[in-house]
């Protein structure tokens, strides 16, 4: 399954440069790249893929998204139901990346999960001039994590018993929407507790929390303690942490976080 290709250091990290631009350009995301990235390694790794196969997956979930960049914000950003004509730039996105990364001298690493990642198991989703494809197994697997982080990260509407909501989404479309195999072996993981400590993380040991003023959620600095200034990126006021047993809560500081802001 692994594709034989010479990576080099600065090669591969212009390509996770992009990684980092797809997060900043979505405040709502929160971390959603991350997180769906290390979802496909643990996945990748208890379906017993081979090692390169476990690194395709990793870096076929960091890069999935990267066609959102040219997505207006107006849109992207949209706080309210979305429009049939708005969903149909947003589906764009798949066909925006390849675009994106197809002179890129890694793109044969990223660009079926890339493209293919809103294809479903069953032969139909999109884009539509590749419906009926038969998607990469890694493209199937991003495509699980991905519904997966979607249904289970910050929103406005987000559920309170989300998690619950989107492992009965991924059991009632095995075999439709998603690979049937590997939506059982992601299951499986989340019930053992495996890929607890990426649920609601932005990175390794920063958890994310609501700002009260915006909502899109803030990483809390690793080892944080109480009375600790934590920053909103999107208003940059600052906050104060406040610890209370197994929750946060929020102070505003009375300042801005940022000279002139």
């Amino acid at each position: 399954m692994s594709k034989r290709i010479e990576v080099g250091r600065s090669t591969l990290l212009s390509l996770l440069v992009m990684a980092k631009v797809i997060e900043a350009h979505d405040p709502y995301s929160g971390g959603h790249v991350w997180r769906t990235s290390r979802y496909a390694g643990a996945m990748a790794r208890a379906a017993g893929f081979e090692a390169g196969d476990v690194f395709l997956a990793e870096l076929g979930a960091l890069m999935h998204d990267v066609g959102k960049v040219g997505i207006s914000d107006s849109i992207l950003l949209k706080e309210g139901k979305i429009t049939e004509d708005e969903f149909e730039v947003i589906r764009r996105h798949p066909e925006i990346g390849h675009d994106i990364i197809a002179n890129h001298p890694l793109a044969p690493l990223v660009d079926r999960p890339i493209t293919e990642h809103h294809l479903r198991a069953d032969g139909d989703g999109y884009p539509d001039r590749l419906r009926g494809t038969r998607p990469w197994i890694i493209s199937r697997l991003v495509s699980v994590v991905d519904a997966f982080d979607a249904m289970t990260s910050y929103h406005p509407c987000r559920r309170d018993d989300a998690v619950d909501y989107a492992l009965l989404a991924l059991k009632e479309e095995r075999g439709g929407q998603f690979d049937a195999d590997l939506a059982d072996t992601f299951i499986e993981l989340v019930h053992q507790g495996t890929v607890d400590h990426v649920l609601d993380h932005a990175a390794e040991g920063f958890l994310n929390l609501d700002c009260p003023e915006c909502g899109p959620m803030i990483s809390q600095p690793a080892g944080a303690g109480a009375d600790e200034l934590v920053v909103c990126q999107s208003f940059e006021d600052e906050f104060v942490l406040a610890f209370e047993p197994g929750a946060f809560d929020w102070e505003w500081s009375g300042g801005a976080a940022l000279p002139g802001a």
